[in-house]
């Protein structure tokens, strides 16, 4: 019966390796043999993890190599990976054990000719145009005058003394300068960040908000150029609530700020000819306006005399217009005279009729019942008057009373605040004469002076020349330190210390 298990097979000549050992082995060969290379090929799939790295891949038409860079090598970059470029890649060929593939470190990358970056600066323009960022209906006017000026440029070139320069020459404007590396890795974000920061400055704050941006470098290749191409950029100038022109390299260069700008300036000069009008020229227009204003003004005041005359001609003169009314005034005054006499005495015609009705006994009559009635009302107005007075006798009576009563109050209550006064006065004094000083001696104390002045310390009275003490019953004086060079003979006092 035939065995189920076979025998081991018998162990030969090759010798054996772990996973470990000849991945070891391979990597090894590999970066011994290649340990500084450059590749050319189209970047594929990229990838950038939140670590900063960045992975992408090599390719042509028949191979793929991984490759990756890490952050700092990502960070000094002059052309960051994107899909679709064709690129010159420099660096170490490795491998990576975990997934058993060969990889490739970057450490610089450059675009393979000016073709592959005119390539490039096609796709990246047509990409951001379809978005809109440079159509027409979001450019903004340029002020025609503006106050502050911001210029993002880099502050040791010969640019900022070029736009400075014209700018003093035209029209002299307050100028803000935001330094900026104006070619290089730090180049883009550092010109994004100056458009934002300029529009992020608020108005009337301590440091002068913006009217106009200006963007400026002056001429250079492709590669210096390629940070204005950037995206990054382009969206912050499209984005600028402030009005932007872009001067970027010579009239012949171009750069996507270009498109996303509000104006484009052939060359920084050019782009300080655009921000401010020329002063002189400013100053020839006004006085030219002026003179055709005094001109417009005298001319439009001769037109309007002549014709001003003209109409006075066309008029009649006063003579004519006032005669027919005056010689109506003369008919009618003449006439007057004569109308005043016939209408008296159609007056009196009337009258004399009337006249002869009224009789004398009539007449006395109703003057005899006026008079009754006269004298009627005036004793009734004498019995009135007569009333009044007595009122005004009584009142005035209890007024008086009333006002030698109130002055009876008044004398005593002056007399009984006189005596409080002298009361609290009294008091006082006794007050004072018990804290006076006179009453503290009377307790044994004394009062000490030196030279004139209260002395109460013993240094003092050792400084002074002459003491006097004040007792209660009188004052005692007491002589001080003898002067130097003085004796102690019969006429001189000795020191009492």
């Amino acid at each position: 019966m035939t065995d189920l298990f076979e025998d081991a097979p018998l162990p030969g000549n090759a010798p054996e390796f772990t996973v470990s050992e000849l991945s070891g082995a391979v990597k090894r060969v590999i970066e011994g043999e290649f340990g500084l290379v450059r590749v050319r090929g189209e970047i594929g799939r990229v990838s950038r993890p939140a670590s900063g790295h960045s992975y992408f891949d090599l390719k042509d038409d028949r191979a793929v190599l991984a490759a990756i860079s890490w952050k700092g090598q990502v960070a000094r970059m002059q052309v960051r990976p994107e899909e679709g470029m064709e690129v010159i890649a420099t660096g170490r060929l490795t491998t990576f054990p975990g997934q058993s593939k060969y990889q490739l470190i970057v450490e610089d990358l450059v675009l393979a000719g000016a073709g592959a970056l005119m390539a490039l600066l096609e796709k990246r323009r047509m990409a951001l145009a379809a978005e809109g960022l440079f159509d027409a209906d979001r450019k903004q006017p340029i002020p025609y005058l503006p106050q502050v000026i911001g210029v993002v440029t880099s502050p040791s070139g010969a640019v900022i003394r070029d736009i400075l320069h014209r700018l003093r020459d035209r029209f002299a404007r307050h100028v803000l300068i935001w330094p900026v590396a104006v070619q290089g890795a730090g180049c883009a974000p550092e010109v994004a960040a100056a458009i934002r920061g300029f529009n992020a400055i608020a108005p009337g704050g301590p440091v002068p908000r913006p009217d106009l941006i200006i963007v400026a470098r002056g001429g250079g290749s492709l590669e210096d150029l390629w940070g204005f191409n950037d995206e990054a950029v382009v969206r912050a100038a499209a984005d600028s609530a402030i009005p932007l022109i872009s001067a970027v390299g010579h009239e012949t260069d171009t750069t996507l700020i270009d498109f996303a700008a509000d104006r484009r300036a052939p060359t920084p000069t050019a782009a300080a000819e655009m921000a401010v009008p020329v002063r002189l020229d400013l100053l020839a227009t006004l006085d030219g306006q002026g003179a055709r204003l005094s001109r417009a003004v005298a001319q439009g005041v001769s037109q309007r005399g002549q014709r001003l005359r003209d109409l006075a001609r066309a008029l009649p003169r006063v003579e004519a217009l006032t005669g027919p009314a005056r010689q109506r005034f003369d008919l009618w005054s003449g006439r007057l005279g004569g109308a005043l006499r016939a209408a008296n005495a159609r007056k009196r015609a009337a009258f004399d009729p009337l006249a002869a009705l009224i009789r004398p006994r009539l007449l006395d009559e109703m003057l005899r019942r006026r008079r009754d009635r006269l004298d009627q009302e005036s004793r009734l107005l004498s019995a009135g008057f007569t009333r009044f007075l007595a009122d005004a006798t009584r009142k005035t009576r209890q007024d008086r009373t009333d006002l030698a009563a109130k002055a009876a109050r008044m004398d005593t209550a002056t007399r009984q605040r006189f005596r409080q006064l002298a009361d609290r006065l009294e008091a006082l004094e006794r007050t004072r004469a018990s804290l006076g000083h006179a009453e503290t001696l009377k307790r044994g104390f004394a009062i000490v002076r030196g030279d004139g002045a209260v002395v109460t310390t013993k240094a003092g009275a050792e400084a002074a020349t002459l003491l006097e003490i004040e007792f209660q019953d009188g004052r005692l004086t007491i002589g001080g330190k003898p002067r130097k060079g003085a004796g102690k003979g019969p006429q001189g006092q000795g020191s009492l210390f």
